[in-house]
Parts: C-alpha cells; sequence; structure tokens
C-alpha cells in the first residue's frame, strides 16, 4: 500500500533527499571546461571535480563496506600509500567523464544496499571509533545526506566563484530575484560601516 500524502516512508524520503543532493552537485559541473572544473579557488585547493571524486568514494565506503557490499571497483586515492588528499583532486589522466562515471556507478550500487536493507539494518563503520562504529542503515543515510549536500554548498561557492552561476539545480535556482551586484555593494558598505563603529 502505497502513502497517502500526509503519510510518508522514510527510507524513500531519506533515498529521495539523497538523491537530489546528488544531482545538485553533479549539475555544478555543467557547461564548464575541463580546466574549470579542476580550477582550485580557494586556499585549500578545493575544486568541482575533486568534490565529486571525494563524495563518490565516501558514499562507496558507507554504503558498501559498511554493509558487507563492497564496492568492486578499485579506489587507489584511499591505499595506505596514496599521497594525502588524493581524493580531493582528479588528475590529468582522470576525465570528467571517469570521474563522473564513477559517482554514478557508486550511486548504483549505494541505492541496491539501501533498496535491499531495512532502515534498521546494522552496518559497521570501520574508520569510526569504535564506540560509534555499528549503525544502522538510517543513521548512514542521514549522514551521506548531510555529506553530500555540505559538499555541493562548497560546490555552488566554487562554480560561483568560476562564472558566477549560483542556485539549486537546473530549473529551479532557488535565489530571489534581486540585483545580486547592487546587494553586493550595499552588503559591503554595511560591512565597512560595522568594522568602523
Amino acid at each position: 500500500m502505497l502513502p497517502t500524502m500526509t503519510e510518508s516512508d522514510p527510507k524513500a524520503d531519506l533515498h529521495r533527499y539523497l538523491r537530489q543532493a546528488r544531482e545538485a552537485l553533479l549539475w555544478k559541473l555543467d557547461g564548464l571546461s575541463e580546466y574549470d572544473v579542476r580550477r582550485p579557488l580557494v586556499p585549500t585547493g578545493t575544486n568541482l571535480l575533486g568534490i565529486v571524486k571525494h563524495v563518490a568514494s565516501v558514499e562507496a565506503g558507507y554504503f558498501g563496506a559498511t554493509f558487507g557490499r563492497p564496492f568492486d571497483e578499485p579506489l587507489p586515492w584511499f591505499d595506505d600509500d596514496a599521497e594525502p588528499n588524493a581524493d580531493m583532486w582528479a588528475t590529468a589522466e582522470e576525465s570528467r567523464e571517469q570521474i563522473v562515471g564513477l559517482y554514478r556507478r557508486v550511486w548504483a550500487h549505494s541505492d541496491a544496499t539501501i533498496e535491499a536493507l531495512a532502515l534498521d539494518a546494522i552496518g559497521q563503520v570501520a574508520w569510526w571509533p569504535p564506540e560509534r562504529r555499528e549503525v544502522p542503515l538510517h543513521r548512514i543515510l542521514v549522514h551521506m545526506i548531510a555529506e553530500t549536500n555540505r559538499h555541493a554548498g562548497h560546490a555552488d561557492i566554487v562554480r560561483e566563484l568560476i562564472d558566477g552561476a549560483a542556485g539549486l539545480r537546473d530549473g529551479n535556482d532557488n535565489l530571489a530575484p534581486v540585483d545580486w551586484q547592487q546587494h553586493r555593494d550595499r552588503l559591503e558598505q554595511v560591512a565597512r560601516q560595522a568594522a568602523s563603529a
């Protein structure tokens, strides 16, 4: 029996939010050159393709190994001898198509885990402290929604720095209809006034 409009299926709701966050993140790559998807625009080197690579890698672990369903592709940037932050950027040899393709394959693997298990199914997050290692699928879904949306927010800022594009998703930017330059100028003025007070 399907839930009514006032009822809810918690697993389906969480899964929908995860899917929306994934799509929002990938949308930030649309229309950009290979250079722009890799540009480090903040001091820590955060870049769009690196964010996607990182989120794909993290999701593969949380919905894979955590529930005894390891993702079947190697992720060498997580090897013990990999350089620090190797999951946060794409090498020149790793194309956008490879990274996006990896992310989509991770989605399929994760979605199979989500569909196969109950929300209270227990997994073990090997990289968490022992006292918090045992977790239900519900908590991992919430964790990955938060993780994906957090990084989609980073991607929002990086994309805006590249070409001014902003918003939630294609066809729904979720932004107020204002003159952004005028708004920014006003905020700069307010900041200066507050600093001199």
